[in-house]
């Protein structure tokens, strides 16, 4: 996944920034130790999962929401898939989308903005040598007027653990859940995401049973 511009902070795409398109009267995610509205990271179409395998959009899969806290980082453990700190949203397919009404904040609330500066469009890099996502990466920043700024993660695959291995388990039917989205910060200050410092996130799924789960690592 490498940056495209920027596009509509409602775009029906698979994008970071913006705002989040959700099921009418959907409620904005609030953090389960501060109880403040949490930041929205990104937006993921299913369909796009198709190309990572080479087999053009598919149609109906759903969209995923990912969310963390920023209110006080480091201090709502939101780096955990179960501490509250962060939520991951799947939800049905696009048709029955639209925005989320966005919490207004209080003038003298010390809490941190729960929109990111600016949304980033997304393209997709498929490599045929590459062996994994690190290489996938180094070979793609090596050519010439690139920068490995401009990557924003990987769609689908095998994540590239920072630490150890937490593929997480669906919680409905037990199986090991999918890899959905893996994460940069991003490439910029505007557009980044607070992940420790240099840090990747990831997205996993389980389709069938409707469950996600969100985590990174630094």
């Amino acid at each position: 996944m490498t940056y495209a511009g920027t596009t509509e902070p409602d775009a029906l795409a698979t994008r970071t920034g913006g705002v989040p398109l959700a099921p009418a009267g959907s409620a904005w995610p609030q953090c389960a130790t501060c109880d403040g509205p949490m930041q929205f990271l990104a937006q993921v179409l299913l369909d796009d999962l198709g190309r990572h395998a080479g087999q053009g959009p598919t149609e109906g899969r759903g969209v995923l929401a990912l969310f963390m806290c920023q209110n006080d980082p480091g201090m709502c453990d939101e780096w955990e898939p179960q501490a509250g700190g962060n939520q991951v949203l799947l939800f049905p397919p696009a048709a029955a989308l639209q925005p989320i009404p966005v919490p207004a904040l209080d003038e003298d609330d010390d809490q941190e903005p729960v929109l990111l500066g600016a949304v980033s469009a997304v393209a997709y890099e498929a490599s045929s040598t590459a062996a994994d996502y690190d290489q996938a990466y180094e070979e793609w920043a090596s050519q010439p007027g690139r920068t490995p700024l401009d990557i924003l993660g990987q769609l689908g695959g095998q994540p590239a653990w920072l630490q150890h291995d937490e593929t997480p388990a669906c919680p409905t039917c037990a199986r090991e859940m999918s890899l959905v989205v893996q994460l940069e910060e991003g490439r910029d200050h505007t557009t980044a995401m607070n992940f420790g410092g240099r840090g990747q996130a990831y997205a996993f799924a389980c389709e069938p049973c409707t469950q996600a789960v969100f985590l990174w690592q630094c």
